[in-house]
């Protein structure tokens, strides 16, 4: 195969890697911080934040920005 089209290959298998780890991490914030903030939001009683849901929220956040930094580590392989 040819350098050039091997250089790319290699590019566009490092995107889509680093694309698929950036779609896990917006799952993570969207499990971590949207959901217990709709559920919250959708109580009559008045919403409270438990010890629990805070270590849950921070633990996926965290995670989520995890995630995130893999991703940037993987977008570090592009060749020019």
């Amino acid at each position: 195969m040819d350098p050039r089209k091997r250089v790319l290959v290699q590019n566009e298998r490092a995107k889509l890697s680093a694309a698929a780890i950036d779609r896990l991490s917006t799952a993570c914030v969207a499990v971590g911080f949207i959901t217990p903030l709709v559920s919250l939001s959708g109580s009559t009683i008045v919403p409270s934040w438990s010890l629990e849901l805070v270590f849950s929220t921070v633990t996926w956040l965290v995670a989520a920005f995890i995630l995130h930094l893999m991703a940037r580590h993987v977008l570090r392989r592009l060749e020019p």
